[in-house]
């Protein structure tokens, strides 16, 4: 665990740098990363349909190695990320701030691997992931592996999840 924690932390110091994302521009080869807004119905995460969309999105990208083909197989991101996740039966809603930085190291297969250090919001479908099936902000330092066929396997060093259905339910 604690080899794990310490590549993490050496990849996000090597890749994040220490320049604010708001002042990165596309000359340093950081480029904004928008996240979409996205509707899931009841049951997909949640046990209540739900809308997610940011609030502030000011996260950027940097492709750090490529394919020979020029496809990415390792990207960065760092930004401020703010989405609100909304109950559309009822209008609750909770604001998460899932600011964290990762590396991602995209597989031919299709597969990823995180290596993430911070708060990311993810989801799991029923019996998709080793966590039950939710909307969480995961927070800390971990890994999480993303199989082909979007089974996630999240494995926290340091770290907790934080089930946004049950703020919003």
């Amino acid at each position: 665990m604690r080899r794990a924690l310490l590549a993490v932390s050496t990849l996000a110091a090597m890749a994040l740098g220490t320049v604010p994302a708001s002042a990165s521009s596309g000359s340093d080869g950081w480029v904004p990363a928008p996240t979409p807004p996205y509707d899931l119905p009841a049951g997909a995460r949640c046990d209540v349909p739900v809308h997610t969309e940011p609030v502030v999105d000011e996260v950027v990208q940097r492709v750090l190695d490529r394919r020979p083909d020029g496809s990415p197989s390792r990207v960065a991101y760092r930004g401020d990320l703010v989405v609100r996740v909304t109950n559309t039966d009822t209008g609750a809603f909770y604001d998460a701030d899932v600011s964290g930085s990762a590396i991602v190291d995209h597989h031919a297969d299709g597969s990823q691997k995180w290596y993430v250090v911070g708060p990311v919001l993810a989801g799991v479908g029923e019996n998709a992931g080793n966590l039950t099936r939710g909307l969480y902000v995961l927070d800390g330092v971990y890994t999480m592996d993303i199989s082909a066929t979007g089974y996630k396997s999240v494995h926290l060093a340091h770290g907790s999840a934080d089930d946004v259905c049950a703020r919003i339910s």
